[in-house]
């Protein structure tokens, strides 16, 4: 796509009506805190089941109309302040020449993993280009972000690394992923090899979807838990902080104006320092970390928006103690430089009822309390 082309689709999308999280990455003032919800397109949803029951997983992936209906049907629901596109990280894999089948009940499954490096060259195609390969992705971005018509952004998003290569040499979801993490002891170099390589794809990948219509993008980085400070700090950090640089370079050279860029690393509670220091706009908090630790964190990072972080199995719980939960979570984070989520996706039998509960409760109470701290610094201004 030409950059005269990416112009002209840029300036055809319909205007925003609802900035609020996009104000909020920057550190602007906001009304309310604005929320959306990691995987608040798909299983939790009876017309996303109704969908699936006559589509495959990748068959909705992969059809921009279906994936764009998946992307809107939460927003039809629910008073979410973004979109995020219906889509899935293992697509990656899937571009560059990898099979993986979306197993019911068991999750995703690759029929020839990785298990040792003269693999790569067998099941990689190094030649294989995001454009080309993921451009369904960015159909339906573009088909989504006209079908939102600006009722919100729209947000885009990839797997990071690490992330990546534990699933192609696991070919699974895994507790330990200690086969993957036996390439970053007895296979050094050749891991830095793919890492690298899967990360000048992601960033291509990630420059698509905001060439596509994506308004913000999330990074991914599932898989931290099996990694100590040490393996983080060595194969993931180092390629975390070349996509944050590489996707702005990569707008630049596209004349399109950055967006916001999110890092969400599951149970990097170890590395926090270094996500907060690493140029992402926001950094996404998991279920874990403590309020000591958000404390600790505003303090030494002002400027860095934080996402997060209620424990998605709070929805299970009753309203009245929800709402405890999302008052104090507001009260620990605060109402600058914050987007209200989850700490992690949401699990497939959440209580819906209790969905709209937590959006709706988060923008009551965000609202009072910013309305409440406008009135004081007034009456203090007017003294």
């Amino acid at each position: 796509m030409s950059n005269s082309t990416i112009k002209q689709l840029q300036q055809e999308f319909p205007p925003i009506k609802n900035n609020l999280i996009l104000r909020a990455c920057r550190g602007e003032p906001v009304e309310r805190v604005p929320i959306w919800i990691m995987r608040q397109a798909g299983r939790y949803l009876p017309e996303y089941l109704s969908l699936r029951s006559e589509h495959s997983f990748f068959d909705v992936c992969r059809t921009p109309a279906l994936c764009c209906e998946v992307t809107l049907q939460p927003l039809r629901r629910f008073d979410l302040d973004a979109a995020i596109i219906f889509s899935d990280i293992l697509v990656v894999p899937q571009a560059l020449g990898m099979q993986v089948d979306m197993v019911a009940k068991e999750g995703p499954r690759f029929a020839h993993p990785l298990d040792v490096p003269a693999d790569i060259k067998l099941r990689v195609d190094r030649t294989r280009q995001a454009s080309v390969e993921l451009r369904y992705v960015y159909d339906a971005i573009t088909l989504t972000r006209h079908a939102l018509n600006g009722q919100c952004p729209l947000i885009g998003f990839s797997g990071a690394p690490w992330t990546l290569m534990s699933y192609m040499v696991e070919g699974k979801g895994s507790e330990t992923h200690s086969k993957a993490k036996k390439w970053l002891y007895t296979y050094v170099e050749e891991s830095h090899d793919l890492l690298q390589f899967l990360t000048h794809f992601v960033i291509d990948h990630l420059v698509e979807q905001v060439c596509a219509g994506a308004q913000l993008l999330q990074l991914f980085e599932s898989h931290c838990g099996c990694l100590n400070h040490d393996l983080f700090v060595r194969f993931s950090l180092p390629y975390l902080r070349q996509i944050a640089k590489g996707v702005r370079e990569g707008l630049t050279r596209r004349h399109i104006p950055y967006v916001p860029l999110i890092i969400f690393a599951k149970d990097s509670h170890y590395a926090i320092d270094e996500l907060c220091s690493s140029s992402f706009d926001v950094v996404g908090l998991d279920w874990s970390i403590t309020r000591k630790q958000i404390r600790t964190i505003r303090e030494k990072y002002p400027t860095v928006t934080l996402q997060g972080n209620l424990d998605p199995c709070a929805l299970y719980a009753s309203t009245n103690d929800l709402e405890k939960m999302i008052k104090q979570m507001l009260e620990i984070f605060g109402t600058k430089h914050y987007i209200a989520n989850l700490g992690h996706g949401i699990y497939p039998d959440a209580n819906i009822d209790n969905v709209k509960h937590f959006i709706d409760t988060v923008h009551r109470i965000s609202s009072e309390m910013i309305s409440s701290e406008t009135s004081i610094k007034t009456f203090n201004s007017n003294r």
